[in-house]
């Protein structure tokens, strides 16, 4: 199954992207309540977004963010341009997507 879901719109030379990410974002504070063990940490630690082989954006998370993160952001760009969209986490897991804007 896909972890990212994602959209890319141009209106004006602005580009919204709007994506949401399945993850479960553990802070490693939690106790499983059947167990009373503490859930290890388990969260994004990194997104980056490039097109066209340029990084438009980098986000450093930590255990802050809530399950499921949605990230939206806007940048300089036009219609057809390819955007990837990367995330890695602190268990050395990621995923990445690439979508055409519209």
């Amino acid at each position: 199954m896909a972890s990212i879901k994602m959209k890319a719109k141009e209106k004006k030379g602005v580009v919204t992207v709007k994506a949401l990410i399945t993850h479960p974002m553990e802070t490693g504070l939690r106790k499983d309540k059947k167990t009373g063990q503490v859930v290890p940490a388990h969260f994004i630690n990194e997104v980056k977004a490039e097109v066209g082989g340029e990084t438009v954006l980098t986000c450093l998370w930590s255990g802050g963010i809530s399950k499921n993160p949605y990230l939206s952001f806007e940048y300089l760009g036009s219609k057809g341009d390819e955007l990837k969209l990367t995330w890695a986490d602190n268990m050395g897991k990621g995923d990445s997507k690439v979508a055409k804007v519209k």
